[in-house]
């Protein structure tokens, strides 16, 4: 179980989850997951606990794979119920700072090509599954407690529901050092947003708070800071009653904008190719903010 104290008066879904036996242990155990089973509204909490910074390193990825392999094994109809599943982070005013790029600076000094092209493959079918809901009859929610860069924006783009507490920020930061970012952004803030919105915040290097993001639409529900917990729970108690309409208009819309796995599988080949193009002065650069977010997350875990 979590051996870190538990926010927001969350620390019932403890006690809870343990009257479940059916729900997996391993579920409960992961490296790097925080998992809680609700079982008054049918929801599953989880919080992203990173170890070191808060970003998609391998750990994390392997974490993701077993948790939606044993969500889908273990709960929907004539098994665990299960309503909604939602996604947090505990790493103090971070919800993902994106891709590992310490690892993928080590992989382009390489020349490691099929390294880049694997770990991106791993990130847009984590994403690909999430988008789906897991091909059962819930909700997904994002829930957004602080930074939300990167790769960790565009694995928000894959929740139906996304809850920003005030003072969050978005952003996609990968063209500062010549890249850009390759494991969703395009496919899916194009069809949310046209083509012409979704370049520009592709290249703007720009930073939006929450309430840009909810004037775009992207962002559906804003908190005060400190109370996106609450605002969850009162997401779904508004959505009980019509929780099955929701679920199917997020298929309906699914089905009117699709995303061949094709797509994602070719945007993250052009990022690898990008990615063996880098010059020096940008490798530098992203040594220095892969350092920078190292510090102000260790910096973050002291105070």
């Amino acid at each position: 179980m979590p051996a870190i104290p538990l926010r927001d008066g969350v620390e019932h879904l403890l006690e809870e989850s343990n009257q479940r036996l059916a729900v997996p242990e391993r579920l409960l155990n992961l490296d790097e997951l925080d998992v809680l089973y609700d079982e008054r509204n049918q929801s599953l909490w989880s919080f992203m606990r990173p170890k070191d910074r808060p970003s998609f390193t391998p750990t994390l990825l392997a974490d993701f794979e077993q948790w939606q392999g044993l969500i889908k094994q273990s709960f929907g109809p004539d098994r665990v119920p299960l309503r909604y599943l939602v996604l947090g982070s505990r790493a103090p005013g971070v919800f993902c700072f994106g891709g590992d790029l310490a690892l993928f600076h080590g992989l382009i000094r390489e020349r490691n090509r099929e390294g880049l092209a694997a770990y991106g493959y791993r990130c847009v079918e984590i994403l690909n599954r999430n988008m789906h809901a897991l091909d059962l009859p819930l909700l997904t929610i994002g829930l957004v407690q602080g930074q939300a860069l990167g790769g960790g924006f565009e694995a928000l783009l894959s929740f139906d529901f996304i809850i920003a507490e005030r003072g969050s920020t978005f952003g996609l930061p990968e063209v500062t050092f010549g890249l850009f970012p390759g494991m969703g952004a395009h496919a899916i803030l194009s069809r949310k947003l046209g083509a012409a919105m979704a370049d520009r915040i592709i290249l703007s290097n720009e930073t939006y708070t929450a309430e840009d993001m909810y004037d775009l639409g992207i962002v559906h529900q804003i908190a005060p800071a400190g109370e996106g917990v609450a605002a969850v729970r009162e997401f779904m108690a508004k959505s009980d009653r019509r929780h099955a309409g929701l679920v199917n208009a997020r298929r309906a819309m699914r089905a009117a904008t699709p995303i061949a796995m094709s797509e994602y599988y070719e945007i993250v080949d052009l990022w690898a190719d990008a990615a063996l193009q880098l010059r020096e002065q940008d490798l530098k650069l992203m040594q220095r903010l892969a350092g920078a977010q190292a510090r102000q997350a260790q910096l973050a875990k002291a105070s």
